[in-house]
């Protein structure tokens, strides 16, 4: 089922590829104006509110988008996870302590999705060790936890004493010979929301080992080391798709709305990121995209020449005087709205692309041995990286 599902997918992501797999802040109209002039009109006609809507409802985009991507609703139902059949955990309140509580309750329902009587455990890439700690209580096994910072090894060993928890927590960088050699072939390893290389880092170690089995929820999958997305599974590396980091960041596309300042904030960014490219585009001369780093929030709060300058500044640029600082921002106003129009095209292959990623990973497990689920631990309001992979050693 995983190895036809996969195969599916393949072909849908690969048929339907110019469609996803281009950047819009690249374009200054819409990428497909000419392809599918249609579709660009009814976009056109839609106001950010509606964009919005449909954004939130995956079944009316698949329905909407139906005339120009047919197979819309077939590659929406393979991206369709059931979610599992949860044992039931309680996190007492004075567990909970110094847990942020969507943290927690995602904590929770990751500890339910473990399969039974698998102990004992090693908690991969750990923090303060919430998972490992909730887990050896309830389960009473111990737990060895792997954590690259220091400071949070330290405040792990104090929750776990103050809990009564039978874990051990060892410093050290996920990718060394030292920590490869804390997982055992009695080990189920488990990690809540590892990212890229840290988590296939993992699937590798444990198949190499032969450990217990795996339980894994895997995010960023954009933090590769290599310059292209490299297939974990055989099936996946006959694939014709070729992805490079940027189009492994589409699936965290989809986020949980963080308040109304977040959402001010965000969209502050988009502006003025636009805003930057049509400024940065005049002045150097050069009509094509400029990347600009991750931006601290606080910086948005500031003027849009502030902005300017720090941009200008880590790219290398002298910004003339006399800039029409207030024109380049109607210029980007302009453009927030085609690029929210491409968005909405591509975000129909946000999670589909998701599957196919965590696929290649559950594929790679079944062809080394384990009998693989895949499915999800919660709903999406708690988080969008819902997703579980549940390895355990055929024996």
């Amino acid at each position: 089922m995983l190895v036809q599902r996969f195969q599916q997918l393949d072909r849908l992501l690969t048929r339907y590829r110019t469609w996803w797999q281009y950047q819009p802040y690249h374009h200054l109209t819409l990428a497909f104006a000419e392809t599918a002039p249609e579709l660009a009109s009814r976009l056109g006609a839609l106001s950010l509110e509606q964009i919005a809507a449909l954004d939130g409802d995956t079944t009316a985009l698949s329905q909407w988008l139906t005339p120009w991507i047919e197979e819309a609703t077939t590659l929406l139902a393979l991206s369709e996870l059931e979610p599992f059949q949860l044992e039931p955990i309680h996190c007492t309140n004075a567990m909970a302590l110094h847990m942020p509580g969507r943290k927690q309750a995602q904590i929770t329902a990751f500890a339910a999705s473990l399969p039974t009587r698998q102990g004992p455990y090693l908690e991969w890439c750990a923090g303060k060790g919430h998972l490992g700690r909730l887990v050896s209580l309830h389960h009473h096994a111990p737990v060895v936890s792997l954590e690259l910072q220091a400071p949070l090894c330290d405040e792990g060993r104090q929750l776990a004493a103050r809990d009564g928890a039978n874990m051990t927590f060892h410093c050290g960088d996920a990718f060394s010979a030292e920590a490869s050699a804390l997982l055992a072939p009695h080990h189920h390893a488990m990690a809540l929301h590892a990212c890229g290389d840290l988590h296939t880092h993992l699937l590798q170690l444990v198949a190499q080992q032969q450990a217990r089995g795996v339980t894994l929820s895997p995010c960023c999958y954009h933090l590769i080391r290599s310059a292209e997305y490299q297939p974990l599974s055989q099936v996946a590396q006959g694939s014709a798709l070729r992805l490079a980091k940027v189009d492994l960041k589409l699936p965290l596309q989809e986020t949980v709305t963080g308040g109304a300042r977040i959402s001010r904030l965000r969209e502050q960014e988009v502006l003025w990121r636009l805003a930057f490219d049509c400024l940065q585009r005049e002045v150097r001369g050069v009509n094509e995209y400029l990347p600009v780093p991750n931006v601290q929030k606080s910086l948005l709060t500031g003027s849009f020449k502030a902005f300017c300058d720090w941009a200008a500044e880590r790219k290398g640029l002298c910004l003339p005087s006399g800039l029409d600082y207030d024109g380049f921002v109607a210029q980007g106003e302009q453009r927030v709205g085609d690029v929210a129009r491409m968005e909405l095209v591509r975000h129909l292959f946000r999670r589909p692309l998701e599957v196919w990623l965590v696929l290649d990973r559950a594929l790679f497990l079944h062809e080394q041995g384990y009998q693989v689920e895949v499915g999800t631990f919660c709903a999406k309001p708690m988080t969008p990286r819902n997703i579980v992979i549940r390895a355990v050693r055929r024996s």
